[in-house]
């Protein structure tokens, strides 16, 4: 079995303008090229869960988000950063939108991770709660003014942290 980390997009991965995808508006957030470059040297696969509720609500399309989407993996690679796969949910209803661990669950079974073994960072109780559900080990909230959160393993305040603690 395999150990990932997950990661969610907006907010963790790039800095969250509000609904971004736009290439030009994409922006990869402090520490987030090395927080993943030290989980690839741990044998730690990168899996990428965001919810993405403005192709439902029309502010941009699945081709959109494709585009932008390769544009990120591009960015990545000139840090020697591979990321194993993305799972969006593009729906406002669905067992794969966070809070519900579906996202989580598909990655566990295409990969075989332990998800014990395993670590996720988002920016949002959802994410962190979604993660949990799924029976990730450890569950990191970002969250730059340091708000607590009832759900995480810890509260922190940057991506550097999380890199310390794999």
């Amino acid at each position: 079995m395999r150990k990932a980390l997950f990661l969610d997009r907006d907010g963790v991965i790039n800095i969250d303008h509000g609904y971004v995808y736009r290439i030009e508006d994409f922006q990869l957030t402090e520490g987030v090229a090395l927080l993943c470059a030290r989980a690839l040297e741990l044998g730690y696969k990168i899996i990428v869960a965001t919810n993405q509720s403005g192709i439902a609500r029309g502010y941009y399309s699945e081709e959109d988000f494709a585009l932008l989407t390769a544009h990120m993996i591009k960015e990545f690679k000139k840090y020697k950063v591979v990321i194993t796969d993305v799972f969006y949910c593009p729906l406002l209803e669905s067992e794969d939108r966070k809070p519900s661990p579906g996202m989580f669950l598909k990655a566990m079974v295409k990969y075989d991770i332990d998800m014990k073994a395993s670590v996720s960072v988002g920016d949002k109780e959802r994410d962190i709660e979604a993660a949990a559900r799924a029976g990730v080990g450890r569950n990191y909230l970002l969250s730059p003014q340091s708000r607590g959160s009832s759900k995480a393993t810890k509260a922190v305040r940057n991506l550097l942290e999380v890199a310390t603690i794999l």
